[in-house]
């Protein structure tokens, strides 16, 4: 059975990486995606934030890394994913992503969302934390691959 984790992933964390792992051994396919919201506004383009997704998940074999413009459910038919994958780290998560399931729900009933809990160690991770503590000059070593860690520091050095 294929499943869906889909994110914007700017950038990805050791929060998104476990879910991701821990889905594989539940899933015979994983396809990660990611999405491509032109008005979000994101740190890392496109292209980057697809590069070191690829190059952070490169070692788990059942899983396909791709971006997807349209609405997760049709990215989810298009690849034929019964399941969409999302990971909750408190409470706060969970009652965006509840209502995100069932307006999912709505649109095709024959995908399920299936939630997993973030690993204790990884409960207090969000991308949004990771880069305010990178732009401060932190350590963010414990929280990100070291190919993400490397394009943070050369974000903020630059800017």
């Amino acid at each position: 059975m294929t499943a869906v984790c889909p994110g914007s992933f700017d950038p990805i964390t050791l929060g998104h990486l476990d879910i991701i792992e821990r889905s594989t051994y539940i899933y015979d396919r994983v396809v990660v995606g990611i999405a491509d919201n032109p008005s979000k506004a994101e740190l890392f383009s496109l292209e980057e934030r697809l590069d070191f997704t690829k190059e952070a998940l490169k070692n788990l074999a059942k899983v396909e890394v791709l971006v997807f413009r349209s609405l997760l459910v049709e990215f989810a038919q298009e690849h034929g994913a019964k399941v969409i994958i999302k990971g909750l780290r408190a409470i706060s998560d969970f009652e965006h992503e509840f209502q995100m399931a069932h307006l999912n729900k709505r649109l095709d009933n024959t995908i399920e969302t299936v939630f997993l809990m973030a690993s204790p160690e990884c409960m207090f991770l969000s991308s949004s934390a990771v880069k305010e503590i990178a732009a401060y000059g932190g350590n963010i070593s414990e929280f990100v691959p070291s190919g993400v860690e490397a394009r943070l520091a050369d974000k903020f050095l630059k800017d």
